[in-house]
């Protein structure tokens, strides 16, 4: 198995998504999500991305990039507004920028209602902007 399966497990096992609902959630095929819980094969990055969304959880972390769990097993994810007043700018302006792929420390995904979600790595923004969190 690679880190990518191994992780896609572990998000549907906690959040208890059968590979059904995870396929009504994606559109994606069951024997798709199967070879990829099987680690046959691995998600394009588009693919990947809604996985991620439909299970609450990074695609950095799924794909074994950051290993930031919380105590509770879930993502740690600095909320936009933290970051913002963090770094002394507006949210709207972290909010683009994140959109823009301007900050390496997170990413912005379109969810399918239209709205984004943004997604913050503590670490990552630490590591940019010398701010402890």
């Amino acid at each position: 198995m690679n880190a990518f399966s191994e992780r896609l497990k572990k998000a549907m096992d906690e959040q208890k998504v059968t590979q059904s609902d995870l396929a009504s959630k994606t559109g994606l095929g069951k024997s798709s999500i199967s070879q990829y819980l099987s680690g046959k094969n691995t998600p394009s990055a588009l693919r990947m991305s809604m996985i991620a969304n439909a299970l609450d959880a990074s695609v950095d972390w799924l794909n074994g990039s950051v290993d930031e769990i919380d105590g509770s097993g879930h993502l740690n994810n600095l909320p936009v507004e933290t970051a913002a007043k963090l770094m002394g700018v507006g949210k709207q302006m972290v909010r683009q920028g994140l959109k823009n792929g301007v900050f390496p420390f997170g990413y912005a995904v379109l969810m399918p209602s239209g709205k984004y979600r943004y997604y913050i790595s503590p670490k990552k923004f630490a590591e940019y902007t010398g701010n402890e969190i």
